[in-house]
């Protein structure tokens, strides 16, 4: 007999198959003797009470032979060699994802990536936390993977009406992710593991027959009445095709002006601005889990929230357990954070995104811009940062207790920034709309968490690529851009998605799209 059963269980239980077997069986009214085996389902940890636990849910053997649940196998046949190419700029989680796809549907992807691949890419990284010199075209937003390789690799997402998130997990599991994203409640890869498993994807894109080129940056589309025709790349070559997918990532503003220069609709889009926050992770995990020490048998606690404040919501974003903030800026003379945690997220701090929904009325100001308002406020705010921190990526800071003070910090908190932090008072480098919300917000997330608003966390300026300044509109039915036959905008920078799952979702769905339409 095969029964599935929910579990709620000690922590130092759910580490132990024996501890597991012995609970199941109790619950099940039988002997430890009579399970043969289980296989776990789900696995989350509900530290809502004094004692936190783990509530795993099994698919129990009991007196038969167990068997391990099968994992969906996805086969990458060779292209033909009359295959009908699909040109797909930008090699982020849409584009690779949207190759894996075509691959499957006997479509040739040709992906051309302005950044370079994911081990050439590390070294442009270390130069830039090291000595302030950013590579506009291989950072920690482009490059092999996108933005997602480099910081974090957290595979959890809401949009479970967008796409098949098991059939996500299981293509991340297939090329090297460990089988515990198929179970865990908020899956997570971490930065250390995900540039192997982006090098394997892309290795099986060209063994069956796709293409990977890197540093080819895209400076124009081929258009022909109205129908794409192919690109032109920085070097003076133009690759021809009459399908495009366009998945440049939320942080592309040069291709958002490239359409904006040859007359394709787009359309500036609210997005949220912020700071990110840092505490020492031993305090998140005494609040979380209430008790003074972790121990060995939790992860490192995390936490989300959401406040309103004035009509705008304040919220949490990419929180990283045991991570690092790292400097995400993609041009000179600009000031952007962001976080990441390694795979066993095993550093002493705990970092989050917290951010204020600016709309329209925030733009005003850039309205002459047109399409374009949102992506320059949101620009004017990073170069005000970048001024701010005193330059060479230095991040402007302060205490939290001091930001609500209006009270330059006289010290600031050991931080995981490594280009080092300067205390300024962060009202001069946030919009006023900003920083009011987030000063209320922090007041209120005290009385949720016990000890959150305190002077040992430290806010980093700015947090600001949540997601993109720009939308480009797409047809509803055939993915395809109402103007432009054959351009398909997709995953976060075209607006459509909002993470690495959902990006890839959006990158499969396009793929689908082009496959039928041809």
């Amino acid at each position: 007999m095969i029964q599935q059963i929910s579990l709620k269980l000690l922590p130092q239980d759910a580490a132990h198959q024996r501890s597991i077997t012995r609970l199941a069986a109790a619950q099940l009214g039988i002997r430890p003797s009579a399970i043969t085996g289980f296989n776990l389902l789900k696995r989350s940890i509900d530290a809502r009470s004094r004692q936190a636990y783990y509530v795993l849910t099994l698919e129990v053997f009991i007196q038969e032979p167990f068997r391990q649940r099968e994992q969906p196998v996805f086969c990458y046949d060779q292209l033909r060699g009359n295959a009908q190419r699909v040109i797909i700029i930008g090699a982020g989680p849409a584009g690779l994802f949207a190759a894996l796809r075509l691959i499957e549907l006997g479509l040739r992807p040709i992906v051309l990536e302005r950044g370079k691949d994911v081990r050439a890419r590390r070294r442009d990284l270390a130069a830039l936390n090291k000595t302030g010199i950013v590579n506009p075209e291989s950072n920690y937003c482009f490059g092999e993977g996108g933005a997602g390789t480099y910081s974090d690799g957290k595979l959890y997402t809401r949009s479970n009406k967008r796409g098949n998130i098991n059939r996500i997990l299981h293509i991340f599991r297939q090329f090297g992710a460990e089988d515990n994203i198929l179970a865990d409640a908020h899956p997570h890869i971490g930065t250390n593991k995900l540039p192997h498993i982006i090098t394997a994807m892309r290795e099986q894109i060209v063994a069956c027959g796709g293409e990977v080129h890197f540093e080819q940056k895209m400076t124009g589309l081929v258009l022909h009445n109205g129908h794409v025709q192919g690109v032109k790349t920085a070097d003076g070559a133009t690759w021809e095709a009459s399908r495009v997918i366009l998945a440049t990532g939320h942080s592309a503003r040069d291709i958002f002006q490239l359409l904006h220069d040859q007359q394709i609709l787009i359309e500036a889009k609210p997005f949220a601005l912020g700071v990110r926050v840092e505490h020492p992770q031993t305090l998140i995990d005494s609040v979380q889990y209430h008790c003074p020490l972790r121990g060995d048998f939790l992860p490192p606690a995390s936490y989300s929230l959401v406040e309103q404040v004035d009509g705008r919501g304040v919220f949490s974003f990419c929180m990283c357990p045991g991570g690092i903030i790292a400097p995400a800026a993609t041009s000179p003379g600009e000031l952007v954070v962001n976080g990441w945690s390694p795979s066993k997220r095993n550093n002493p701090f705990a970092n989050s995104g917290m951010v204020v929904t600016v709309d329209e009325t925030d733009f005003a100001p850039f309205a002459r811009e047109g399409a374009l308002a949102a992506m320059h406020y949101q620009q004017m705010v990073e170069r005000d940062a970048f001024a701010a921190g005193g330059g060479n990526f230095v991040a402007p800071a302060q205490r939290m207790t001091d930001f609500v003070r209006g009270k330059v910090s006289a010290t600031l908190p050991d931080c995981s920034y490594i280009p080092g932090v300067n205390s300024v008072d962060l009202r001069e480098v946030l919009p006023a709309a900003v920083h009011s919300r987030l000063g209320e917000a922090f007041k209120a997330f005290g009385k949720k968490i016990r000890g959150y608003y305190t002077e040992d966390a430290i806010l980093v300026a700015t947090e600001s690529r949540t997601s993109s300044p720009v939308r480009i509109p797409r047809d509803t039915a055939t993915l395809m851009h109402p103007q432009v036959t054959g351009l398909y905008p997709c995953g976060e920078g075209a607006g459509y998605a909002g993470g690495i799952v959902s990006a890839a979702m959006d990158g499969e769905r396009v793929a689908e799209a082009i496959a039928a339409a041809l």
